[in-house]
Order: structure tokens, then sequence, then C-alpha cells
């Protein structure tokens, strides 16, 4: 029986988490791979990982920091989700990532062109993609407009991608 719930260990995630932002920006990665592994010692199903801080040179903070996951296999047997608003930095993450990511996230946003070459570049790394119900208006906030906005992504998806 499949699980009802997948637990995502949000711990490492420097908007979310304090701590982990701190030991970041201090460089102690170290500390900052002990968050990680206590995550799935927790139970964590998969590990999010976002670097999105404004002091921080987030491309390399994201590469360094997956590159020792990598390395750590009782943390690295829990599949990662980039989690960026920068499109470089959730691909400077799929560079790094052992076996099946997850990126969190792209949209429409920034039109049909920029989300069918994110989505073609997730294909190739073969990763698992959130979109969200954004578009170049905006985000939805109604019903008939998360439908209309979801059903175009998944339609460029399908029909476009593969």
């Amino acid at each position: 029986m499949r699980p009802t719930f997948v637990n995502i260990g949000e711990r490492t995630n420097v908007t979310g988490s304090a701590r982990f932002r701190k030991l970041v920006a201090e460089g102690d990665y170290p500390s900052a791979l002990s968050v990680a592994r206590q995550q799935v010692e927790a139970g964590a199903a998969i590990i999010d990982v976002n670097m999105d801080e404004g002091l921080l040179d987030s491309v390399r903070a994201m590469t360094t920091f997956l590159n020792l996951i990598a390395a750590e296999p009782d943390i690295a047997r829990a599949p990662v989700m980039i989690d960026s608003s920068k499109w470089e930095v959730i691909e400077a993450g799929l560079r790094c990532v052992q076996g099946k990511a997850i990126v969190n996230s792209i949209s429409l946003k920034e039109g049909e062109a920029a989300f069918l070459k994110q989505a073609r570049a997730c294909l190739r790394y073969g990763a698992a993609v959130v979109v969200m119900a954004f578009d170049e208006q905006g985000q939805a906030d109604t019903l008939a407009r998360k439908t209309e906005i979801c059903a175009r992504a998944y339609r460029i998806l399908v029909d476009e991608v593969g």
C-alpha cells in the first residue's frame, strides 16, 4: 500500500530555518549536513534544499551542499527537492544530484518559451517537477484561473515536452 502522505524534510531550507541559514552563511557545511542527516533519521522521505537568501551565493551554496550530500550514503538515499525561485540555482542543483530529483518549481510567469526550456531541461536531467499556478498575468487567485493555468501547463508538458 502506498503511503497517503510524504514527509518532506524542510529544515535544509535557508528561508525556513534560521539555524540552517546561519550554518550555510558561516560556511559550516559539516553542521549543515547534520541537519539533513537528522531529517532523514526522523523519517523524511525527501529532503527539500533551498539556498535562496540575498546574502548567499546561492549557486555556490547549492552546489557545495548537494555535492556533500552525494558523498553521505545515509543522506543520499533520500531524494532531493531542489527548491528555488531562480532557474540558475535549480540547474546548478540538477547537475549535482544523483538519481531522480524534484524541481520546486517552474511556472509560466516568464512565458511559454522559458517554461518549455526549463521543462525540457528537467526532463533531460530526469527530474520530476512541481508546477506553480503562475502565468504572465500573475498568480492564480480563483478556481477558474488555477484551472486555466494548470491545464495550459499540463498540455505543454504532455503534448510538447513529452
